[in-house]
């Protein structure tokens, strides 16, 4: 898990040096997961070799839309997030929490679900994944009542970073606080650099097993043309965000924007499919579900993922609480952009994007944030 004992130093590895990464994990016994080509899509996989990353791909995003595109450079990670994120891995979708058996005296035996954590290690998380991650640590091992799957899964992974300098269409980090800059929370972060000086990555230590794994692979300390260089990609990155929510404080436009007309301009438009919570880093709505077998000598409890988009979340004895599609979107922005605030401190959005580039109908959170902005602006301007 990450640390801040180690000091930062400044590395660089040639593409060889990230194999001879990869490699060095594999060989440590970790799980390494990291983006790769499938179905048409960058997603996230279990990695044997750096030879599976995504040499040589991007993305093009825009609402609704998604495609993979040759690039000429061959960077691996020069793409903007793809439909899954770490959270399918720490938080996944379907885990058993317990058994129970019927003996043949009658009596029930019950057998708590408690796998060993796998050795994670996560290679190439975006600086929006890296807030998502510390946003879920705070969510589900932070309070009172913890996730123990979650927390056991979190401290034996290891999180090496991928700087963005390439955001995508649908992108909006800057805009919520956080930029394309991994600021902290990594064990090593890298930034991919191809120019005339050749391929290579700048490589920053965050954790004193982040230096223990640099150790390991071949490496030569920083030089400035590649320090300069990388700083000066993500620093352009910054400045080439696709899009942006309004910089206005957004918990105070929520709370006086629950009555909006604007909520039922987006419900005529929006499925309740929940795919923008599937996708969301941060989302973890679970509910339980239990099964049997035949005979109703063994059932089983398992946990899975659940939607506030889903007309049963929020079921009661008469029926649901929330039973429009209005109802529901407002429910799932209000809380992501302003109420998270009052549970957990901080706002629910990394603005990555996912949200955007994966609603079938094409309905873009910053879009509507703004039209609720210019609608509470009007309904001022109207009153004075």
């Amino acid at each position: 898990m990450t640390g801040t004992e180690a000091p930062e130093a400044l590395a660089v590895l040639d593409r060889d040096g990230l194999d001879a990464l990869v490699a060095a994990l594999v060989a440590d016994g970790r799980t390494v997961v990291g983006p790769t080509v499938r179905d048409g899509a960058i997603v996230l996989a279990e990695l044997a070799s750096a030879a599976e990353l995504p040499y040589g791909w991007g993305v093009e995003l825009d609402a609704g839309r998604y495609r993979l595109v040759r690039r000429e450079d061959g960077a691996a990670f020069a793409h903007s997030a793809g439909p899954q994120s770490w959270k399918s891995y720490l938080h996944p979708a379907r885990e058993r929490l317990w058994s129970a058996d019927r003996t043949p005296e009658g009596d029930l035996s019950f057998t708590a679900d408690e796998p060993e954590a796998p050795s994670y290690a996560f290679l190439g998380v975006r600086p929006c994944d890296l807030r998502a991650i510390a946003i879920q640590d705070g969510v589900l091992t932070g309070g009172r009542h913890t996730d123990g799957g979650y927390g056991k899964r979190r401290k034996r992974a290891l999180l090496i970073a991928a700087e963005c300098t390439e955001p995508g269409a649908t992108c909006f980090c800057v805009s919520t606080g956080g930029g394309p800059a991994a600021d902290a929370g990594y064990d090593l972060a890298l930034t991919e650099v191809v120019d005339e000086g050749g391929h290579r990555f700048l490589v920053r230590v965050g954790s004193e097993e982040g230096a223990r794994l640099l150790e390991q692979v071949p490496h030569r300390a920083a030089d400035m043309v590649t320090d300069a260089s990388a700083r000066a990609a993500v620093d352009a990155a910054r400045d080439r965000m696709g899009r942006a929510l309004p910089p206005v404080d957004l918990r105070t436009l929520l709370g006086a924007s629950l009555a909006a007309e604007r909520w039922d301009d987006v419900a005529s438009r929006c499925l309740t499919c929940g795919n923008c919570t599937m996708v969301c880093p941060t989302c973890f709505c679970t509910t339980t579900e239990e099964v049997t077998d035949l005979t109703g000598d063994h059932t089983e409890r398992w946990q899975r993922w659940d939607s506030c988009f889903d007309l049963d979340f929020s079921y009661l004895h008469e029926g649901p609480v929330r039973s429009s599609g209005r109802a529901r979107y407002r429910q799932w922005l209000t809380h992501k952009l302003s109420t998270w605030h009052d549970q957990f401190g901080t706002s629910g959005c990394v603005g990555c994007g996912r949200c955007i580039a994966w609603c079938p109908a094409g309905i873009d959170i910053t879009e509507e944030v703004a039209a609720l902005h210019a609608e509470l602006e009007t309904e001022k301007e109207t009153e004075r």
